[in-house]
């Protein structure tokens, strides 16, 4: 059965059953149809945080084959309950543009989903759509203030960076010119279109505390210079209290079931390479009001989503993980180890060697942090006996726990061993969580750190923009604010072509953008991508809705 066909054939628990389960009643939430509800941020609570169990969940350098971090997180949360640990899964929402795209839904796998899997990854509740609209209605009022007589703020069109967003895949918009109808039409200016899962205001939401520190942070946004080189913020506009009021809603975590009927909660959904990767501060915190154990995940590598899920937003929210999982799969680290993507499914004992010292590279970036990690091994029917043992006596040499998961095919049933490794772990309460560095360092020394302590590399080198946007950053007073660095997610390094661990080689930041809102700055490596493009045969071909309403093709 696809995975479209196991969702369509559980029976769904009405919502405010689910809800029930969290100690919750149906005014404690604002229901959107049966089966999925906004919950309120009255419902956080401090006391019960500090007594919750916070579990990590985060992989190996991603490859084309995946690694399955959503539907282990899913998968690890059915197994908690399934031993007597009330727990809650909180994850981001899916962004229509990869839906439609290569990666198709991300809404977890086979036995192992969120459910109602078709909303969920088609609109939901409308959170992505309310981030796109509070975003260009900046991008809007920017460009009215450049074309206003009577009040503008004196903006110079040529250092505005803001561009608009939209929730898909189309190249065609990357960059654009604006303004080409007379004097009626505004101030022509290059700028483009980002997706909106990389939009600032999504990073925002994401890292805000309430509605007031929301307004706060979105003041914050900065967007260019005047002439005699003022700077101007969002809040110069005045446009921060109308953005906020877009976002009212939006700003509520979503609650949702796993297939097992267990609560799940959804918010949001940030890139992990461009900003923090990470669902909300207010969900997470949500999650650990309302259960013993809650389990999280962190998009990429950990060298990219746990790093700055640890060195940004547990710094800002003031939480940390009692235990990381890294997500692995033995076809990954035969990919790693030199095999071609062709050949991932024939046992491979040589390449899986050969691929190893990734997974001992982000196993000692995990125990830098103070945390203990435990391998999880996402198995497939194509893993051969021989090769799930080399990765368990690898697991014993780096002195690491380690458990075979079958959350696809088996569910929580098939989590079981890993979420006892994960109990005991809690149990040993051996969690120090010590950042890679502090915030008051300067930036150069954070970035050094992360590439160097992280990465693995050798020095880091500044092209010339870079080192212009330090002495801005500097002249701003923003030194102070944690870095998110871009990097490709596909190597340990900053190319994507040196697979494995690779040595020897030096970071390079090209420039550094500022995401003052947000409250942190983006060091940029290699090129990165803002606005996805379509592939040939993008996964829209498969989806289609029948006269009934019933849709097909999303997996």
């Amino acid at each position: 059965m696809t995975d479209q066909e196991i969702a369509k054939d559980i029976q769904l628990t009405h919502i405010s059953s689910i809800a029930e389960k969290l100690g919750l009643s149906v005014d404690d939430i604002d229901m959107y149809g049966k089966y999925k509800a906004k919950l309120s941020q009255s419902i956080i609570n401090p006391q019960n945080i500090e007594k919750s169990n916070l579990i990590l969940v985060t992989a190996i350098s991603p490859t084309p084959a995946g690694e399955g971090k959503t539907t282990m997180s899913i998968g690890l949360s059915e197994g908690l309950n399934q031993l007597g640990k009330q727990t809650t899964v909180v994850l981001r929402e899916p962004s229509l543009g990869p839906v439609f795209g290569i990666k198709g839904g991300a809404t977890g796998g086979g036995y192992s989903q969120v459910l109602p899997m078709e909303d969920i990854n088609l609109h939901f509740t409308g959170d992505f759509s309310a981030i796109e609209k509070a975003h260009n209605l900046l991008s809007a009022v920017i460009d009215n203030n450049i074309q206003s007589k009577t009040n503008s703020v004196g903006l110079d069109p040529r250092t505005v960076t803001w561009k608009r967003v939209m929730d898909m895949n189309d190249r065609s918009l990357r960059n654009i010119v604006i303004g080409l109808g007379g004097t009626t039409s505004g101030i022509p200016r290059q700028t483009g279109f980002d997706i909106t899962a990389a939009s600032e205001i999504m990073a925002i939401l994401c890292l805000c505390d309430d509605l007031e520190n929301l307004k706060e942070r979105l003041g914050n946004i900065f967007i260019g210079y005047t002439k005699d080189r003022t700077p101007i913020y969002c809040k110069d506009l005045k446009v921060q209290g109308a953005m906020a009021a877009l976002l009212k809603e939006a700003i509520k975590p979503n609650l949702v079931q796993t297939i097992e009927g267990n609560p799940a909660i959804i918010h949001g959904g940030p890139f992990a390479n461009i900003a923090q990767g990470t669902n909300s501060v207010i969900a997470t915190r949500m999650g650990m009001s309302l259960s013993e154990y809650t389990v999280t995940e962190a998009g990429f590598g950990a060298d990219l989503g746990a790093e700055k899920f640890l060195d940004i937003k547990c710094q800002s929210a003031g939480i940390s993980p009692k235990a990381i999982v890294l997500t692995t799969t033995i076809r990954a680290l035969k990919y790693h180890g030199g095999a071609d993507l062709k050949n991932l499914t024939e046992e491979n004992t040589e390449a899986l060697k050969k691929g190893l010292p990734n997974l001992e590279k982000h196993i000692e970036n995990v125990k830098q942090f103070g945390i203990t990690p435990v391998i999880a091994i996402n198995k497939f029917v194509s893993d051969s006996d021989a090769e799930v043992a080399i990765i368990y006596e690898f697991a014993k040499s780096q002195n690491t726990r380690v458990a075979l998961a079958e959350v696809w095919a088996k569910g929580g049933k098939g989590a079981l061993k890993l979420a006892q490794h994960v109990i005991d772990i809690v149990d040993e309460n051996n969690a120090n969580f010590t950042p890679m560095y502090h915030w008051n360092m300067n930036v150069q020394d954070k970035i050094k750190a992360i590439a160097t302590k992280i990465y693995g590399a050798d020095d880091v080198e500044y092209a010339p923009l870079a080192k212009r946007n330090l002495r801005t950053i500097s002249n701003l007073g923003l030194e102070h604010l944690p870095v998110c660095i871009a990097k490709t997610q596909k190597s340990l390094s900053d190319n994507a072509k040196l697979l494995g661990r690779p040595k020897n080689f030096t970071i390079t930041v090209r420039e550094i953008e500022i995401a003052a809102g947000a409250g942190f700055l983006v060091p940029i490596t290699g090129t990165m991508m803002r606005m996805p493009g379509l592939p040939a045969h993008p996964a829209s071909e498969n989806i289609n809705i029948d006269n009934d309403g019933n849709i097909s093709g999303l997996f």
